[in-house]
């Protein structure tokens, strides 16, 4: 049972797939976050009514 519980200890096969998923919910995050900063961003943008750019596209 020592050996057993010893081996399962040293045992490091899982850690890289445990290390990549972290590293995908970082970047996730990240991306998601950035996405609602760039949104926000484009409304400010279009929503300025002095804006040479919203004066192109009003009708």
């Amino acid at each position: 049972m020592k050996a057993v519980l010893l081996r399962f200890l040293k045992d490091e096969t899982g850690a890289t797939a445990v290390e990549y998923g972290l590293i995908v919910a970082v970047l996730s995050l990240a991306i998601v976050g950035g996405i609602g900063r760039v949104f926000d961003s484009l409304i400010w943008l279009f929503s300025d009514n002095t804006s040479r750019l919203a004066n192109a596209f009003a009708p």
